[in-house]
């Protein structure tokens, strides 16, 4: 389509220019001359520029249009997403809450797990369905039917033909001319001319103004039209890409939480415990925690880091409750077989067998330690 509209383009400033030479031909040498014909450089470059102008916002409109059925489809899919996503949420709340499974509560947990997170990208969801709505699709709208862009388009139609008019007036005038120079001396001839060419005056000076206005006028609605499609663009791109941050944080919280619960259930059991002692008392002084060691027991190492290898509950306010691939800084390690340490900045006792020292870890897990 690009390639017939230049073509076409092409073929009308040909045209134009075939026009220019007839009338110079009918002029030359008489009344006027070239001088007083529609089509002189000025005119040329004025029509081009509309002409242009008008291409560009018609372009520019009709790309309006195709995001505005882009977002329009992609709001009705999205709904139906939402009401899916919505009734699977609801089921696995009800089977997490109300069914009971005689070998472990596992599944139940993961079920009302997923269908917290579920309804909660469903959230989500509506909230970029409702931006590409409110956002995107009606501003846009509103432009492409809007009279700015109308009445730019009326007014560049009213010059091109006004200076179809004009141009005709321009071969009246030519004709005029031919007929005083074959009949000198006849006054009606003459005042037929002389009118002819008040009219062609009178015609150019309106299509100069009205070419200004129409161009003055299609060059805002483009300035507009170029400024506002790309905004809405760009609300697109971040809609979209809050929606999916928002949801890959909820993915990544909820495949922790499954993949904790599966580790729990799938790990060997941990050191005994039974011929363990309770841990050592220990009291916070100034914001420092001071251990108290049984049995005079002294440190056996200084700090390191240690991941956790197997969960531990706490049994006391002084214990620390630990899951499989959390990682503890421990500072003290007594010989009855607990460790103290902290761990997402919470310190306390715990079994020392339940973790195994690491020499370093990523720098993304450093701020679950403290």
């Amino acid at each position: 389509m690009e390639a017939i509209r230049k073509q076409a383009t092409r073929l009308r400033e040909q045209v134009a220019k075939q026009q220019q030479a007839v009338l110079k031909q009918f002029g030359a040498g008489g009344y006027g001359g070239s001088d007083s014909m529609i089509n002189d450089e000025a005119e040329l470059q004025q029509h081009q520029k509309l002409e242009k102008l008008y291409i560009s916002t018609r372009a520019g409109k009709h790309f309006q249009k195709d995001i505005v059925r882009g977002a329009e489809g992609y709001i009705v899919t999205g709904s139906k997403q939402v009401e899916i996503g919505t009734k699977l949420s609801e089921d696995s709340r009800k089977y997490g809450s109300e069914n009971t499974c005689t070998s472990g509560s596992t599944l139940t947990k993961a079920a009302l797990s997923y269908g917290r997170a579920w309804a909660q990208i469903e959230k989500e969801r509506g909230n970029l369905l409702k931006a590409l709505g409110t956002q995107v699709a009606e501003p846009l709208r509103a432009m492409v039917t809007g009279a700015p862009l109308e009445e730019a388009r009326h007014l560049a139609q009213r010059y091109d033909r006004m200076r179809q008019e004009a141009e005709s007036q321009a071969i009246e005038v030519s004709k005029r001319q031919a007929k005083v120079r074959d009949s000198p001396g006849n006054a009606e001839n003459a005042t037929k001319l002389e009118a002819a060419e008040a009219k062609l005056q009178d015609l150019k000076s309106n299509v100069a103004v009205l070419g200004k206005e129409a161009a003055a006028s299609m060059s805002a609605v483009e300035a507009q039209q170029q400024r506002l499609t790309l905004q809405r663009l760009i609300t697109m791109v971040e809609a979209e890409r809050t929606y999916h941050k928002r949801v890959l944080h909820i993915l990544e919280q909820l495949e922790a939480e499954m993949m904790s619960e599966r580790q729990r259930i799938e790990a060997p059991p941990g050191p005994s415990l039974d011929n363990m002692s309770a841990p050592p008392s220990y009291e916070e002084t100034n914001g420092i925690y001071a251990s108290h060691m049984q049995n005079g027991s002294a440190d056996r190492m200084s700090y390191f880091l240690g991941e956790v290898t197997h969960p531990y509950q706490a049994e006391s306010d002084v214990e620390l409750n630990l899951s499989i691939g959390d990682y503890v800084v421990v500072r003290k390690v007594t010989n009855n077989g607990w460790a103290e340490g902290e761990c997402k900045g919470k310190a306390g006792w715990f079994p020392f067998g339940y973790v195994e020292r690491r020499e370093r870890i990523l720098a993304s897990k450093m701020a679950e330690v403290f």
